[in-house]
């Protein structure tokens, strides 16, 4: 197809922009060959017409479809053209934020100017061990390539990281190295990578320095070799260093600094041991002054500073060698600030006694007068004579400025080759790695001789890329046999030519500075005379005749000629060298040792950068009677020289490239130029990589993946069996020029644009078939809502028309109901209106006629009435004019009377003068006195009655009288008062009118009051009544708050009882975390124990120990006892590996917590050397009773005496030998333990002094106890004769109580019996007392106890002895430990020394805490034990009381003689025991553990039968109370298991057999254990098989400590079988086929998701699972413990797959969401197939349920966000983030994630508390619990077949 076609309506194309490099646009019209403009629409909606060049009528650049936009390989694009390579770099920094994408063989890292958690070890576990195309770009898939090709191809590798000051090139290489470090598999080579880190704040100081571009940009190349071992384990470094830049130290620009190392030792300055170097602040000197900017922000330089110095001291350079290198460092520093006065023009002088040249001499160790001369002038050499010169001021500055670069390039060899020394290792290296970390391309508006090597070097590193690149392309075409001719690609050899080859530019600027007035115009001027015109690479500028121009592969350069002479000499004088050599200061003759610099006469200028390069392997040899300045080389020439040292390093190992590209000036994070974009990807050689693939044939498919892809463009009959032949007909069909494809052996190549053209053509198909879909769906759509829509109006229509039918029903009868109502009504209307007008009618005729009668009878009333009236009134008138005329005629007569009176008076007034008066008075008083005597007479009568009442009176009026009287006193008194208040009235009165002042003034006062109170009223009841309301509102709020406390209450105990569940879960997790970090401790040791016994068989294996011999023991031994000597000597002989193995573990680190079991152990032999002590006390009042017994007897015969001598010199023997071992103990410990341990006041040798002391004394006390006890025991059996039994009876019972063991008391029981026995008739005619038969028969019961106990001693003692060697052993660990600690802590600094102390002590206070829990649990447990036991005992001996005391009666001793009584012995039951000889321990544990073979027991017999078995023997051994068999056998046992495990442990059914087996046998130690607590379900017959002597709880722990240690070595073992098959099974593999489509891959291209034979898929993954399953069941496998290891490997499997679609950006799709689903409902239901869904499995899978969800849902608006926050509960934000980052449609119906959804997602979860960590822990191990399960088989039930060969064993 030609290449116009494409070049359709709606084809989008990329035009160029001056500003935005390129823009988008989209064609409005087809193109027609011919046109010249092309009609455009901007993405902007700007109509443009793009004109066509007329020349070349090249068509703009085609745009890549969506689905390839973000690809991980730049060439998987369709397209491979600049603007396709810049779009896809920018959309995958700015919208998925990922900084790394391959470009072929090429890395690109972008600069995010930000710390991403990408680096973790949890990236590179998941980076490790993964092909380079199967997981998204990364540092680390470059570095795992490099290590992998290393391994596999056994060839050296490079990683060659290029770009910009401030592309991230250090951190790039830094992080390679890190990955190397971490994979290298070593943890002690660890430290190499440590060092080569701890070099970098030494290299740094020293290389690096603020631009303007960069606040730390490197000065310096560098390539750093890292030396693997033949097992690929690092173990060494080695630096080289190129073009450092020296100018910078005597000069820096505006905004810049000098090196680091200046100005962090002017922050130090003040410090003590800095006073001497006499330095001050920065802006002193003149060389840290000029750039203007001393202070970097954030960065301070004192800390810096220290940083510095520990490196230092970390790469051993000491505190001597340091100050060394400050002093010269200070020394430059004073240099620069020397100043020269001109005496003329041409020369110039010091001024006398200049302090900054004083403090330079001083320092440097030299002469002032010296060295102030031969900086003013120079020594001229010509072919006669010699003579000194002065120079002027200019020159001496130069020379001064030379001086100092000179001494600093120095000083940094020196310095790195320091570095390299440390980093050496005397190992012989097998490989290496190199990291070159090297600039890349430069071009500035001034292009000097720095800028000139910089980009040769570049050129040269180009060339090695290119060929490395085509020699790739070669390979790939000849292995799948494509022809390769036609690739063509840039060579840069013309230009390499033009500057290296002979009459080049560096050859001619070396011929020019052997000319003795060699300038630069010269040097020009021979430029242009050679090459102008006749090299196409040279060009001369129009403007300029002192520079050049040259065609570089990336750009034009335009250099300037000034300078390049001078600084391709680099010289100083060489007075002032030789006056440096000379110095006091013996560091500074160092530095100049090997100069191989040119030293001329002619003037120094200052340089550039000049390379530091190590000495080739093979020198050239000079020529004897050659001039030393033939070898003077020139910068150039030695520059030359390195790179191509560099390029023959380069060219002998396979190079992997990193191109750093920096994407912005100003370090903004995730910001993206264009400009600066472009102009990099150009320089780096990036786009030449494209251009050299689109060349060819850059899209590669295999045909399985070109089928799966492009099947929708097959019909069926196209579709054949081969593959192959149905890809190449289809390819003839779709595209016609065969020159655009090739097909090899297992691939199609593709030319460029092709598969953007079967792309569109397939999603022209895929539209179309949507289109019709659409149609047919839309189709059915609307017939079915059509048929529903008429089914509906139907319906709708039946209701309407029965409603409308029952609605006229009801209108007719409503009507003819309306009608009857009607007419009632009407009638009734009627009816009740004539009712109502007759009633009216006669109520009103009855109210008229009603009114009228009463009318007329009011009428009449007011007629009567008024009748009345006028009677009344009438009477009245005239009765009042009656009175009216009475009381005028009354008044009248007084008025007359009265005057008549008056008239009378007169006259009678004056007769009363006259006589006549007193006559007619007289004549009158006649009548009167006759009247008066009548009344005398009357008045008589009246007298004596009122005498009478006189009498009466007189008494009433004599009281009265009195009475008055007293009222008189008292009115007097009254009166006298009344003057009194008389005179108070009249003070009254005057108070009264002044109160009434007062009064009226208090009034005034009252008013005003008034007036104020009724307005402090109001304002009160205003008051009051806000109070009220305020009072209303309180209450309000009362209630409201009542409320709120109430729900608050509510609420607060919700969040109670939500964070109570949560500190519960939060508890859990602690236990479990504590259980994990215990599990994780068991882990540890296991390995460290197996280490160790591989260790111990290395050591056995170089060290021939000496077979042990049989050693004569004496005649008088038993057999046990020779037996247990010869052990005993194996053990001696066995412990010389162990002490010849001391010296190497003396520098082990001390274990705290093994000296805090040691310090127990030893509290332990106190309080059982406490013990011994009362138990020495009771034997001798023992002692004590039986002698005084045994002075009432009749002494011993001389045999038992010999016997007693006989025992004691066994004895003495056996303590000298227990002596013997003893010192030779403590000799060892002398001699072998460590100095500080062993010293006699060292703490840990007094402890152990101590320890030996008492069980030396122990063993003299258990000596003299076994002779008293012997004899004590003989004089009983003595004493029990016939005659006296009776009396001797109580005596053995008191002893049988004293003795310990059950042992002791049978053997005593038996003894008894014996006695008692009746005896031969031979025996009375020897003895008539039989005296001798009962001392011969009790020696020899005593015999057997004493030698039983001698057994017993000796072993206990062998075992004291051993355990105390192993405590020695163990100290001299703990104490080389603390050591060690010790050292690490005095390097620390001191907050670091202080932490570690602190964490120390913790530590030691922590298992001191927990090792007093264990004691106090054992004494718990010994308490319970001794009580058991002492119950037993009390048993037993009520037993043996009532049978003596039956068999013996007290008429039968002393009368009748003892008769033989035969007991019939009863049938016993079997016991639930197993009995085996000591001998055939060793045979039962390799025939039961050893030898035998899961899998037939799995089938054949019961679950957990061996278990069973070793617990039914633990059984037996219980029952004889034979502490030593149980031990052996437990510890056999556990060893034994431990080695099968060792030997088959990758083996799953072994691993899942024994763990199940050593459950089993923990869960019958705990239900045969006598404890409450476990009996719970056990059957009467089982608790009488509990084990009655021992308590095996801590032989309990070391069980679960074994059964943790096999269920982690399961859990690996199911991870290395499961973890093949996870990625591809759940991931890459269809399980639903066609859903997902492979996309174009590049050239890193991935593993098929097609199941090819070999590829996993879900299918292999559950039937693993069903294998898995189905051996544990058939192991027997507790039911919690399957569900366990279900759980973990669920986790296993969610972990491990969302992990890698964490770092796939390929697998983030919809419908890679939709697979992982179906995968997981698959498991899901396998689950609940198995019933385990509440095992907890599920849950691990949530976080890849989850982000299969996030996949899936849609993500567009704020609602989705919301709803991902509440959905993505189980994953982090980095989590969801990254997915949504990763988020890629594989269709173009699919659309991308938009950047601002991601932010709003990002500002949602802001809040959220979790980890930050990207990938989840694949290796984690959920802490495993044994719940007890026990047992329902009876033990007594169980069979031993005869295939495990255990016919040794005895049922008992």
């Amino acid at each position: 197809m030609a290449a116009s076609e494409l070049y359709t309506k709606f084809a989008r194309v990329w035009i160029p922009d001056p500003e935005e490099v390129w823009k988008s646009a989209e064609l409005l019209k087809d193109y027609k060959p011919g046109d010249k403009v092309l009609q455009l629409r901007l993405e902007g909606g700007k109509d443009l017409e793009y004109c066509l060049d007329p020349k070349t009528k090249e068509l703009p650049h085609l745009r890549n479809p969506d689905i390839l936009v973000g690809e991980n390989d730049l060439t998987a694009l369709s397209y491979l053209h600049e603007p396709a390579v810049l779009h896809n770099l920018r959309v995958r920094f700015i919208d998925s934020k990922l900084i790394y994408t391959y470009c072929g063989i090429v890395l690109v890292a972008i600069n995010p100017y930000e710390q991403l958690p990408i680096y973790g070890e949890d990236i590179i576990n998941a980076y490790s061990g993964q092909n380079m195309g199967d997981m998204d770009p990364h540092i680390f898939a470059v570095a795992e390539e490099a290590y992998k090709q290393m391994a596999r191809d056994e060839r050296n590798q490079s990683i060659i990281v290029s770009g910009e000051s401030g592309a991230g090139k250090t951190v790039s290489a830094k992080y390679a190295m890190r990955y190397f470090a971490t994979v290298s598999g070593s943890a002690s080579e660890a430290n190499v990578e440590e060092k080569v880190l701890a070099s970098n704040p030494i290299m740094e100081s020293i290389g690096n320095a603020k631009t303007t571009r960069n606040d730390n940009s490197s000065r310096f190349g560098k390539y750093i070799e890292i030396g693997f071992d033949k097992r690929y384990r690092i173990i060494g470094a080695n630096m080289r260093t190129y073009l450092l830049e020296k100018s910078r130290v005597v000069f820096q620009a505006e905004e810049e600094r000098n090196y680091h190392i200046f100005y962090q030792l002017c922050a130090s300055a003040k410090l003590p041991e800095f006073k001497m170097l006499r330095l001050g602040n920065a802006d002193y000197f003149h060389y840290t002054k000029q750039g203007g900017s001393p202070v970097i922000d954030g960065v301070d330089d004192a800390k810096e500073m220290v940083h510095t110095r520990q490196a230092c001291t970390l790469l051993g350079i000491n505190e001597s060698y340091q100050m060394g290198i400050f002093q010269i460092l200070a020394g430059i520093l004073h240099l620069g600030n020397v100043g020269f006065t001109s005496r003329d023009s041409d020369s110039c002088s010091i001024p006398p006694k200049h302090e900054p040249l004083i403090v330079f001499c001083d320092l440097m160790g030299v002469e002032y007068e010296e060295m102030c001369h031969w900086l003013c002038h120079r020594k001229l050499a010509t072919a006669t004579e010699t003579y000194i010169k002065p120079i002027p001021k200019l020159q001496a500055t130069n020379a001064r400025d030379a001086l100092a670069k000179h001494i600093y390039a120095k000083l940094f060899n020196w310095i790195v080759d320091h570095v390299n020394q440390a980093l050496h290792s005397a190992v012989k290296q097998h490989s290496f790695i190199g990291v070159l970390d090297i600039y890349g391309f430069e071009t500035f508006e001034i292009n000097s001789f720095e800028q000139f090597c910089i980009n040769y070097a570049n050129e040269k590193l180009q060339q090695q890329f290119n060929m490395h690149v085509f020699k790739l392309e070669q390979e790939e075409y000849m292995k799948e046999q494509i022809p390769w001719t036609l690739i063509d690609f840039y060579d840069n050899q013309p230009c390499i030519n033009l500057i290296e080859a002979k009459l080049g530019i560096l050859d001619l600027l070396d011929e020019e500075c052997k000319m003795p007035k060699g300038s630069d115009d010269t040097w020009a001027q021979k430029l242009y005379n050679t090459h102008l015109n006749k090299c196409a690479l040279f060009e001369k500028p129009r403007l300029s005749n002192r520079a050049f121009i040259i065609q570089h592969f990336a750009d034009k350069v335009e250099y300037q000629c000034e300078g390049f002479l001078e600084k391709n000499k680099d010289t100083v004088f060489e007075e002032q060298i030789k006056v440096l050599k000379s110095s006091k200061f013996k560091m500074l003759p160092e530095l100049f040792q090997d100069d191989e610099k040119a030293i001329s006469p002619s003037s120094a200028t200052p340089s550039g950068r000049t390379p530091l390069y190590r000495t080739p392997i093979k020198p050239t040899k000079v020529r004897p009677g050659q001039s030393t300045k033939e070898h003077k080389k020139t910068v150039g020439h030695q520059f030359r020289n390195s790179l191509h040292l560099l390029m023959e390093t380069l060219n002998a190992t396979t190079p992997h490239y990193v191109r750093c590209i920096k994407p912005n000036d100003f370090k903004f994070p995730f910001t993206f130029d264009e400009k600066r974009a472009v102009q990099q990807l150009r320089a780096c050689g990036v786009l030449e990589t494209i251009r050299i693939s689109a060349a060819g044939f850059p899209s590669r498919w295999t045909y399985q993946e070109f089928f799966s892809r492009y099947r929708v463009l097959m019909k069926q009959k196209d579709v054949l069996s081969d593959r192959k032949q149905t890809c190449k007909n289809v390819l003839e069909k779709l595209i016609l020029d065969k020159d655009k494809y090739q097909f090899g052996k297992t691939k199609i190549f593709f030319r460029a644009g092709q598969v953007a053209y079967l792309e569109k053509i397939r999603a022209d198909k895929l539209r179309a078939a949507c289109i019709r879909i659409q149609k047919t769906i839309r189709g059915w759509l609307l017939r079915k809502k059509y048929l529903r829509m008429k089914k509906a109006a139907i319906t709708i229509q039946r209701y309407v028309r029965g409603y409308q039918a029952r609605c006229y029903a009801k209108f007719l009868r409503r009507t003819n109901a309306a009608t009857i109502i009607q007419k009632y009504w009407r009638m009734y209307v009627v009816q009740k209106k004539y009712q109502i007008k007759r009633a009216a009618t006669i109520i009103l005729q009855s109210y008229l006629r009603g009114y009228m009668a009463r009318n007329r009878y009011h009428k009449i009333l007011c007629e009567h009435k008024a009748i009345i009236i006028q009677k009344q009134v009438r009477g009245w008138l005239a009765r009042l004019h009656y009175k009216r005329c009475l009381k005028a005629i009354v008044y009248l007569q007084c008025c007359f009377r009265r005057m008549m009176a008056k008239r009378e008076l007169k006259k009678l007034k004056i007769e009363a003068r006259s006589v006549e008066r007193y006559k007619k008075l007289h004549i009158g008083m006649e009548n009167k006195i006759m009247q008066l005597q009548r009344k005398v007479d009357e008045q008589n009568k009246e007298y004596k009655c009122l005498l009478e009442k006189l009498t009466t009176l007189e008494g009433t009026y004599t009281s009265e009288t009195e009475k008055l009287r007293s009222d008189l006193g008292r009115l007097q008194l009254s009166e006298e008062e009344a003057k009194i208040a008389t005179s108070r009235v009249l003070s009254l009165q005057e108070e009264i009118a002044k109160l009434r002042k007062d009064l009226e003034r208090t009034q005034s006062e009252k008013k005003t009051i008034e007036e104020w109170a009724d307005k402090y009223k109001k304002e009160t009841e205003q008051l009051v009544s806000n109070l009220k309301e305020e009072n209303t509102l309180l209450k309000k709020e009362k209630e409201t708050l009542n409320h709120l406390i109430s729900e608050q209450a509510k609420e607060i105990t919700e969040t109670m009882e939500k964070k109570l569940i949560e500190e519960t879960k939060q508890l859990e997790l602690d236990l479990n975390d504590e259980r994990l970090r215990y599990q994780n401790l068991l882990n540890e040791f296991s390995r460290l124990e197996e280490r160790y016994d591989d260790l111990k068989e290395e050591m056995t294996i170089m060290v021939h120990v000496p077979k042990p011999e049989h050693r004569r023991t004496d005649s008088t031994h038993s057999s046990n006892e020779s037996e247990y000597t010869f052990s005993s000597e194996i053990t001696e002989n066995e412990d010389i590996p162990l002490r010849l193995e001391e010296p190497s573990e003396k520098k082990a680190p001390l274990d705290m917590s093994l000296f805090l079991k040691l310090q127990k152990r030893v509290t332990e032999l106190e309080l059982e050397k406490q013990a011994m002590q009362d138990e020495l006390d009771r034997k001798e009042e023992q002692v004590l009773r039986s002698k005084a017994k045994e002075e009432e007897r009749p002494q011993i015969r001389g045999a038992e005496l010999e016997y007693e001598s006989l025992k004691r010199q066994e004895l003495e023997s056996e303590n000298k030998k227990l002596k013997n071992e003893l010192n030779e103990l403590r000799k060892a410990l002398s001699e072998k333990g460590a100095p500080e341990v062993t010293a006699p006041g060292a703490p840990a040798y007094r402890v152990l002094m101590e320890q030996l002391t008492s069980i030396s004394e122990e063993l003299d006390v258990r000596k003299e106890e076994v002779l008293i006890l012997r004899s004590q025991l003989v004089s009983q059996k003595e004493a029990i004769q016939p005659k006296n039994t009776m009396t001797d009876s109580t005596i053995l019972l008191e002893d049988v109580q004293k003795m310990k063991d059950k042992g002791e008391i049978a053997q005593a029981y038996i003894g008894l019996k014996e006695t008692n026995r009746p005896f031969p008739m031979d025996c009375h005619e020897l003895n008539e007392d039989e005296e001798l038969w009962l001392v011969y028969e009790g020696l020899k019961q005593a015999n057997r106890l004493l030698e039983s106990q001698l057994q017993s001693q000796k072993k206990s003692h062998d075992n004291e002895t051993e355990a105390l060697r192993g405590e020695i052993q163990s100290l001299k660990e703990e104490n080389n430990r603390q050591q060690q600690l010790l050292a690490q802590n005095l390097q620390l600094p001191p907050e670091a020394r202080i932490e570690a102390s602190l964490q120390h002590e913790i530590t030691r206070l922590t298992n001191e805490n927990l090792d007093l829990m264990e004691q106090l649990e054992k004494q718990d447990k010994t308490v319970r034990k001794l009580k058991k036991q002492l119950k037993v005992f009390a048993k037993k001996i009520g037993e043996l009381e009532v049978g003596q005391m039956e068999n013996i009666s007290p008429g039968q001793i002393i009368d009748e003689p003892i008769r033989p009584v035969n007991i019939p012995r009863k049938e016993k039951d079997f016991q639930g025991m197993l009995e085996y000889k000591k001998d055939d321990e060793q045979k039962l544990v390799k025939n039961l553990i050893l030898d035998l073979k899961p899998r037939g027991v799995a089938v054949n017999l019961i679950p957990g039968l061996p278990a069973y078995i070793l617990f039914m023997c633990v059984r037996h051994a219980d029952y004889l109370n034979d502490d030593q068999k149980v031990r052996s056998l437990l510890t056999s046992t556990i060893n034994s298991i431990k080695k099968v495990l060792k030997k088959r442990g990758d083996d799953f059914e072994t691993v899942s057999f024994w763990l199940s087996n050593t459950c089993r046998f923990l869960h019958c130690l705990k239900q045969y254990s006598g404890e409450e607590g476990f009996m719970k379900h056990n059957t009467p017959r089982q608790n009488e098989h509990c084990l009655t002597n021992f308590d095996l709880a801590e032989y309990r722990q070391v069980l679960s400590d074994l059964a943790i240690q096999i269920y982690q070595q399961l859990v690996r073992v199911l991870e290395n079988i499961l973890q093949p098959m996870i990625v591809s099974g759940m991931l890459e593999h269809e399980t639903i086929q066609g859903v997902s489509g492979v996309k174009p891959t590049g050239l890193r291209k991935r593993t098929s998701s097609i199941a090819d034979e070999g590829t996993y898929t879900l299918d292999s993954i559950l039937r693993q699972l069903n294998s898995f399953h189905s051996v544990m069941c058939q192991h027997g496998m507790d039911p919690e413990l399957i569900k366990q290891v279900v759980k973990q490997m669920f986790y296993i499997v969610g972990a491990i797959t969302l992990n890698n679609l964490l770092l796939r950006k390929d697998m983030c799709s919809w419908s890679k969401g939709m697979q992982i689903r179906y995968n997981v409902s698959q498991l899901e239901e396998w689950l609940r197939d198995k019933n385990l869904m509440n095992s907890g499995a599920k849950e691990t899978l949530e976080p890849l349920i989850q982000a299969a969800q996030l996949l899936q849902v849609k993500k567009k608006t704020d609602e989705d966000a919301e709803a991902i926050c509440s959905m993505c509960n189980a994953l982090t934000t980095a989590q969801i983030v990254k997915v949504l980052n990763l988020y890629t449609p594989v269709n173009e119906f699919e659309e991308r994630v938009s950047v601002s959804f991601i932010r709003t997602i990002q500002m949602r979860l802001r809040d959220r508390k979790d980890s930050p960590q990207l990938l989840m822990d694949a290796k984690h191990i959920f802490p495993v619990t044994f719940p007890f399960n026990p047992s329902s088989l009876a033990l007594e039930t169980i069979q031993i077949p005869t295939s495990l060969g255990l016919g040794f064993i005895a049922r008992v």
